[in-house]
C-alpha cells in the first residue's frame, strides 16, 4: 500500500531547508569582519572562503539535477543534512584559514542538495499559477531568513557574543527540516523529464542558453552586494546588517505577492522591471552614505526581489522538458558566477581602498570611498541585462505573433 504524499508538509519542510541556506549566508556575511580580525585574514582571503560557500552549491545542485530521476529528492535531502550538519560543526570549531576553505564548502554542498532536491519537487507537486506562487513562496525564505538571520547577528554582534555562538544558530532550521521530512513519501518526477539525456537534448536550445547567461548575471547582482554589506558599507553610516534585513525583507514580501504581479505584468516584463530597479537601486548605493542608504536599498531590492525563482520559472514553464537538470544547471551557473566574482569583489575593496589613499583619504573615508567605488564596479551587471530582457521580451512577442 503506497502512502500518501503530503505536499504542503515537503513544501513547509523545503521552507526550513531553504532558511538554512539563507542563515549560513547572513551570518556569515555577519561574522566576516570578526573573521577577518580573529583569524588575521585579509578581504581576498575572505574572498576564497565565501567563494567555497558559492562552489560548492552549483555542485551539488547540478549532480543532484542529473541523478534526481534515478534517486529521488529524498536521498539528495539525506545528503543535505549530512553535508550541513558536518559543515555548521566543522566551522563552529575551525581554527583557520583551511579549516574555514573545507567546512563552508560543505555548507555549500548542503545548500546545492536543497535547491537540487526542491524546487522540481515543487514542480512536480503543483502546476499552472498555483506553481509559481509556491515557488515564489519557496524562494521567499531565502531573502526572509536572511532577514532574520541578519538580525540574529546583528544583536550577537552587538552583544559581543562570538562567532562561534551564532554559527550554532543555524542548526536550528537544519533539526526542523530533518524532522518534517522524516517518514515522509515523494512525488515522482513529471513527465516529459524523466531522464538526464532526456533533459540535456532539451537544453541545447539556444534560449535555455541565453537564460543560462543570464542567471550568471541575475545571480552576482543579487549576491555580490548582499555577501560583501559588511566590509562595503562599515564606514557608510549605517548598519550593514540592518540595510541586509531591510533589503532580504523586502524581498521576502515581494515574492510572497509574486502571483498577481507577474499575471499582470508577465515574467519577461517582471525581469525587465528588475534589471531596471537594480541599476538605480547599485547606483544610489554607490553615491549615498547615511540615513539615504536605506532609501538606496528599497530600490535595490525591488530590482532583485524577483530575479532568481522568475528565472527558473520562465525556464520550468516555457522549456519543460528540461526537466529538474535544466533547474538545477540553471541555479548551478547563477551560483558558480557568484563563486567565481567573490575574490574578485575582495580585490577589488583591497585596490579600490589603495587608489582612495592615494587620492588623500585615510581611516573610514577611504574606506568608505573604497565601498563605493566597488559598488559602482558591480553596476554592469544589471546593465547587460536591461539589454538582455529587452531583448527577451520582443523575441517572445515576435514568437507569439508568429504562432
Amino acid at each position: 500500500m503506497s502512502q500518501t504524499i503530503n505536499a504542503n508538509r515537503l513544501f513547509y519542510a523545503s521552507c526550513f531547508a531553504l532558511i538554512t541556506t539563507a542563515f549560513s549566508f547572513s551570518i556569515r556575511a555577519g561574522i566576516l569582519t570578526q573573521l577577518g580580525a580573529e583569524l588575521n585574514l585579509d578581504t581576498v582571503q575572505l574572498g576564497h572562503i565565501n567563494q567555497m560557500w558559492f562552489l560548492g552549491f552549483p555542485i551539488s545542485m547540478i549532480l543532484g539535477g542529473v541523478f534526481y530521476s534515478a534517486i529521488g529528492p529524498k536521498l539528495i535531502m539525506q545528503i543535505a543534512l549530512i553535508a550541513h550538519t558536518i559543515g555548521i560543526l566543522l566551522t563552529i570549531y575551525a581554527t583557520g584559514y583551511d579549516t574555514l576553505l573545507i567546512s563552508t564548502l560543505l555548507i555549500g554542498l548542503g545548500n546545492g542538495c536543497t535547491e537540487a532536491a526542491c524546487n522540481p519537487m515543487i514542480a512536480d507537486s503543483y502546476s499552472g499559477l498555483d506553481f509559481n506562487s509556491k515557488l515564489n513562496r519557496f524562494h521567499m525564505w531565502f531573502p526572509g531568513g536572511i532577514v532574520i538571520g541578519s538580525l540574529i547577528s546583528k544583536f550577537m554582534t552587538d552583544a559581543s557574543m562570538p562567532w562561534q555562538a551564532q554559527i550554532w544558530v543555524i542548526l536550528i532550521p537544519t533539526a526542523i527540516y530533518a524532522v518534517l521530512f522524516y517518514g515522509q513519501a515523494f512525488p515522482k518526477p513529471r513527465a516529459g523529464a524523466e531522464n538526464a539525456l532526456d533533459s540535456f537534448k532539451a537544453m541545447l536550445n539556444p534560449l535555455y542558453l541565453f537564460m543560462a547567461a543570464c542567471m550568471a548575471l541575475t545571480a552576482i547582482s543579487e549576491f555580490g552586494p548582499q555577501q560583501w554589506v559588511g566590509p562595503i558599507l562599515a564606514k557608510a553610516g549605517a548598519s550593514p546588517m540592518l540595510i541586509l534585513a531591510l533589503v532580504t525583507g523586502l524581498m521576502a514580501v515581494g515574492r510572497y505577492f509574486a502571483g498577481p504581479i507577474i499575471h499582470k505584468l508577465n515574467t519577461v516584463g517582471v525581469l525587465l522591471g528588475s534589471a531596471i530597479f537594480g541599476v538605480i537601486g547599485l547606483y544610489m548605493m554607490s553615491t549615498m552614505d547615511g540615513s539615504m542608504l536605506y532609501v538606496a536599498a528599497v530600490f535595490f531590492a525591488l530590482g532583485i526581489c524577483y530575479f532568481w525563482p522568475n528565472m527558473l520559472g520562465y525556464v520550468s514553464e516555457t522549456m519543460p522538458k528540461t526537466g529538474a537538470l535544466g533547474l538545477s544547471i540553471l541555479g548551478g551557473i547563477g551560483m558558480f558566477s557568484s563563486s567565481m566574482f567573490q575574490p574578485i569583489i575582495g580585490a577589488w575593496i583591497q585596490e579600490n581602498k589603495v587608489a582612495a589613499e592615494a587620492t588623500g583619504l585615510a581611516g573610514d573615508a577611504a574606506d568608505l570611498a573604497a565601498g563605493q567605488a566597488t559598488l559602482s564596479n558591480m553596476l554592469i551587471f544589471p546593465a547587460i541585462l536591461i539589454v538582455a530582457f529587452i531583448g527577451l521580451y520582443f523575441f517572445g512577442k515576435k514568437v507569439n505573433h508568429s504562432a
